[in-house]
């Protein structure tokens, strides 16, 4: 050893760095009360100070010389340098750290420098040295530029905060707290005299609290020194699953339930069963703990909005701060919701409190857009309520019919609060029924909406109703997602089975789960919202009036609609809170159902006659009504947002075009991601049904649950098909008569070999035909096979297949407007989705090989700017290694890149298909200069619609940036060229026509 403490840091063969690391001082004070012998060392005067002590004896006894570095736990975990330091190679772990570990491996339990770099991309190479800092952990220990930062899963600083804050541990004085330095948790955690590690928790992975009361005698170990606190010895112990984190995970639950984990722990693959689920259980979708439906739990948007903006890695988190956070009460489901009804009355009687000064209007200041009728008989708050919220719900003309049914309480004085309305007073209850039909004679719009008065309407609920009435010219009344007033589901959209009994789908379901959200031809959708054209309601004369005095009338008036050649569409985005019989009587509203039922099968045995039989089995099939289109199941490794690239853009349009079609489309995603619901729902039109929280797992259970459900199964990626097909296999009597497609989307044998090639790794494939033929092996399953290019396609009928189609992209032309002289700068887009990625692999060799000649040929062309998805478990420390590298990730909106750059890279080495981002950049007007293996996959033609940059080769590739970035006239014919290819190779029309003809040919 022999740096002193007030030593400069010396990398090997470094330059002396300017400050001094945190983790690289020797910590005096810390070291004395860590180690409370070295005190009598120090009086007996056998060493001058504690660094003398250290230096000469504590380093060889494994102590650590401040609390920013574990010693003991460095040389545990990194074995070579244990050897290296017997060997007498260095000093002591530190040593070794100081001089070379420090730039790749982890000094400290509680910090790893792979996750800090990975999980903050943006400390790069560059940040890091213009910050005058070493490393990760120096920038993670420099408080205010680190800011609220995590070095390891077990360490969250804003998980600290929330704890330190209440409890135990509360007094702690955090200097500096208000400036959110990270470094000062950081450090007051690891000091272990105020207890704070083992007061609160540092993260939702670990509770020490209840490690501690659930393992005493670890706190008597803590007690003997052997161990700093409760997550220092969960980390290190050598019996590392016989301890549960925390109470909820348990490793017997776990090795039980999953027997290949246990089997993986036991080979030495994994520290435990939690280390296992952190790093890939979690993802699969396996539970933490008996009693934990954490699949389900990650079906709620909230939870999938929190994941994918960071505020949690992952569900299981989410769930353990929920449960931390959870003070609600545990009532019963009934109490519960008898509870929300009180709420929802007492909610809508103060709406009243206001109304006498300040009547609602619906005076029409012209045609009206929608009449709207409403049956009155007592409830005057519940009534209040619900003409409340329609008249803040739509601005528009509404001719509000309201007919008084016999009312004694203050509704008979509705005139007194609502002005414009067309009130009919009847002096008897006449029942649902024949009031709505007394209605239904006043009313002079061209649409009219039957509606409860105990109901409150969504924002836009009625607005997106007339909008999809107004759709199409075959759809004669539109319902809504009913939510009842405990938040579950009374229905979204409703079925009538063949004798005559009705059944609310997803009855007391989620209202955001997959299957209530996305729109279906139904049987029928309960009137307490029903639209309807006018034109059609009077047609059929209203209700049925042999269902006075209520219950059933809608599904026989829906049935009717149907039976004239019109559809009855379910909107999930049209939502309605409904206070189930908020104005009825329950008992005879049971009695009434009864006896109207039996008129329903009565009238209507015809209809009836091509309903399914009722039974649970038959619910899924029930659902919807079939049309003229096939139902399609689409199976793609995840759900296919354009914002991810890598084939997705492709398989997003693929799923449109089959919706354009009239095709009802499931797309079914095999690996778990998260996204947020909303962004998904965006992407994708409201007719196809997404369901995101569906895995591979579930796979074999789903097809069995949708026997008979589907005509045609599109698998996207031939990998899916060889991970679908044993499952396909085994449930082949559910499939009957559904014929399967394969969208190749890359033929991966030639791309294996240029990757072989390319990185010079031992060959595996030295027959190109024999590998085709084993990539395909599986296709012979298929009806019809998908390439995209005519090259690819070639590949394929190669291998032995003939029923081969291309199937290529979809774009429009939209050239951004910059001109030449306004850009400025390279341009990359592409997903980096895995840590093989050739996208990944072509940025390395682009940076490493082709950028040195232009930064020296042309220093300033050689800015580079990365956009587009990166994997959670991708290391981009690689990328930003780099100088003159802008990594930006994720882009929702591509046009400003665009337009802002002058070139488009495109180096990759080993490929399959063509790269959507070179048709996106060319169809924006930006010239690209791409690898002859792409350029020969689009079968464009190099040096007029694109400059080739080689096989790819560094110097051809440099050449060709230098040149199209200088050459105005070039640039503006490679722009010009490359917008007419796409006009050509992209039309939108024709893919969506080719897509139809695979189609017809699958179901031939």
């Amino acid at each position: 050893m022999t740096l002193s403490p007030s030593d400069e840091i010396l990398g090997a063969g470094a330059a002396p760095v300017v400050a001094q690391p945190a983790w690289a001082r020797f910590e005096a004070s810390w070291y004395r009360r860590t180690y409370p012998f070295v005190a009598a060392a120090l009086a007996d005067g056998q060493y001058s100070n504690e660094y003398n002590y250290y230096e000469s004896i504590g380093a060889a006894l494994g102590h650590s010389p401040n609390p920013w570095f574990d010693e003991l736990w460095y040389l545990s975990t990194y074995p070579e340098v244990m050897r290296a330091v017997k060997r007498g190679e260095w000093t002591s772990g530190f040593d070794h750290y100081k001089q070379v570990g420090y730039t790749k491996l982890s000094p400290h339990w509680l910090f790893s420098e792979q996750y800090y770099r990975r999980m903050n991309p943006d400390v790069t190479h560059r940040v890091i040295a213009e910050k005058g800092k070493l490393n990760g952990y120096d920038h993670f220990l420099s408080g205010g530029e680190a800011g609220f930062r995590s070095g390891s899963r077990f360490f969250d600083p804003h998980v600290v905060a929330i704890h330190a804050s209440s409890g135990p541990v509360a007094n702690v004085r955090v200097s500096g707290r208000e400036s959110g330095c990270a470094d000062t948790w950081f450090s007051l955690l690891l000091d272990v005299q105020n207890g704070l590690l083992d007061g609160c928790r540092s993260s939702w992975y670990f509770d020490p609290v209840w490690y501690l009361r659930r393992y005493p005698e670890v706190a008597e170990q803590i007690k003997q020194g052997e161990f700093t606190c409760a997550l220092h010895h969960y980390l290190m112990v050598d019996d590392a699953n016989a301890y549960d984190p925390q109470e909820a995970f348990s490793e017997a639950f776990y090795a039980e339930a999953y027997p290949d984990v246990a089997a993986s722990v036991k080979a030495g693959q994994f520290r435990n069963g939690f280390d296992h689920f952190l790093r890939a259980g979690a993802r699969e979708g396996r539970l933490p703990v008996a009693g934990c439906d954490l699949e389900r739990y990650a079906t709620r948007p909230s939870v999938r909005a929190d994941i994918e903006s960071g505020l949690f890695l992952d569900p299981y988190a989410h769930w353990v701060a929920s449960r931390s956070a959870d003070a609600t009460s545990t009532l019963p489901a009934q109490t519960a919701e008898t509870y929300a009804k009180a709420h929802f009355i007492d909610t809508a009687r103060s709406t009243t409190t206001f109304l006498g000064r300040r009547p609602l209007n619906f005076t029409c200041d012209g045609p009206p857009v929608v009449s709207v009728i409403i049956v009155l008989h007592n409830h005057f708050p519940l009534t209040m309520g619900t003409l409340a919220s329609l008249r803040d719900n739509f601005g528009g003309n509404i001719e509000l019919i309201l007919v008084d049914s016999g009312s004694t309480d203050e509704t008979k004085h509705i005139a007194r609060y609502v002005r414009g309305a067309r009130i009919i007073p009847l002096r008897y209850n006449a029942g649902f029924v024949r009031a709505c039909n007394l209605g239904l004679a006043e009313v002079t719009a061209p649409v009219t909406l039957y509606l409860n008065n105990d109901v409150r309407l969504a924002p836009g609920a009625l607005t997106h109703a007339l909008k999809r009435l107004a759709s199409s010219s075959d759809i004669g009344a539109v319902g809504g997602k009913i939510v009842r007033t405990n938040g579950l589901l009374q229905e979204a959209g409703s079925i009538i089975w063949r004798d005559g009994s009705t059944f609310g789908y997803l009855r007391d379901g989620d209202p955001n789960c997959a299957e209530a959200n996305f729109v279906r031809d139904v049987d029928y959708c309960s009137a307490a919202f029903l639209l309807v054209s006018t034109a059609a309601a009077k047609e059929l004369a209203g209700f049925d009036q042999r269902y006075c005095p209520a219950y059933f009338e809608d599904a026989d008036f829906c049935a009717r609609l149907i039976e004239q050649g019109l559809r009855v569409v379910y909107d999930p985005s049209v939502v309605i809170e409904h206070l189930e019989y908020g104005s009825s009587n329950s008992g005879a509203s049971h009695a009434l159902m009864q006896r109207n039922r039996r008129v329903l099968a009565a009238l209507r045995g015809v209809f009836l006659r091509n309903q399914l039989p009722a039974h649970s089995r038959n619910v899924i099939l029930a659902r919807t009504r079939k049309g003229a289109g096939a139902r399609i199941l689409f199976i793609e490794d995840r759900v296919p947002l354009r914002s991810l690239g890598s084939g997705y853009v492709r398989s997003n349009d693929i799923v449109r075009g089959l919706a354009e079609l009239g095709h009802q489309v499931t797309v079914y995603p095999v690996d778990n991601h998260f996204h947020s619901v909303a962004r998904i729902y965006a992407d994708f039109p409201d007719t196809v049904e997404v369901l995101f929280d569906k895995t591979a797992t579930q796979f074999d259970h789903f097809l069995e649950e949708r026997a008979g459900c589907f005509d045609v199964v599109w698998i996207g990626r031939t990998h899916n098909l060889n991970r679908v097909l044993p499952i396909l296999h085994g449930n082949h009597r559910y499939l009957t008569g559904c014929d399967v497609i394969l969208d190749t989307e890359v033929v991966a044998a030639p791309r294996t070999l240029l990757r072989e090639q390319a990185l010079d790794l031992p060959e595996t494939i030295s027959d190109l035909d024999a590998a085709l033929r084993a990539e395909f092996e599986n296709a012979t399953f298929c009806k019809q096979i998908v390439a995209v290019t005519e090259a690819e396609a070639g590949l394929i009928r190669r291998s032995g297949h003939t029923n081969v189609n291309v199937l290529g992209h979809a774009l429009q032309v939209a050239p951004t407007p910059a001109s030449f002289a306004e850009r400025a700068g390279l341009l990359f887009v592409g997903a980096i989705t895995d840590q093989d990625s050739p996208n990944l692999d072509s940025l390395l060799w682009f940076l490493s090989e082709v950028m040195p000649i232009i930064a020296e040929r042309r220093p300033l062309i050689a800015q580079l700017t990365i956009a587009g998805y990166q994997g959670a478990d991708v290391d981009m420390t690689l990328l930003s290694e780099f100088d003159n590298v802008r990594l930006i990730g994720r882009v929702d909106d591509l046009s400003p890149l665009y337009d802002a750059h002058r070139a488009f890279v495109a180096p990759t080495r080993f490929a399959g298909g063509i790269p959507y981002k070179i048709h996106e950049s060319a169809s924006r007007g930006l010239p690209v200069v791409a690898s002859q293996l792409l350029i020969d996959e689009l079968g464009w033609v190099a040096g007029r619609d694109i400059l080739s940059g080689g096989a790819p080769d560094a110097e051809t590739f440099a050449g060709a940036v230098i040149t199209l970035y200088d050459d105005e006239s070039l640039w503006s014919g490679v722009r010009q060229a490359a917008l007419d290819r796409i006009c050509n190779d992209c039309d939108p029309a024709r893919f969506v026509r080719t897509l139809s003809d695979v189609i017809e040919k699958a179901r031939e």
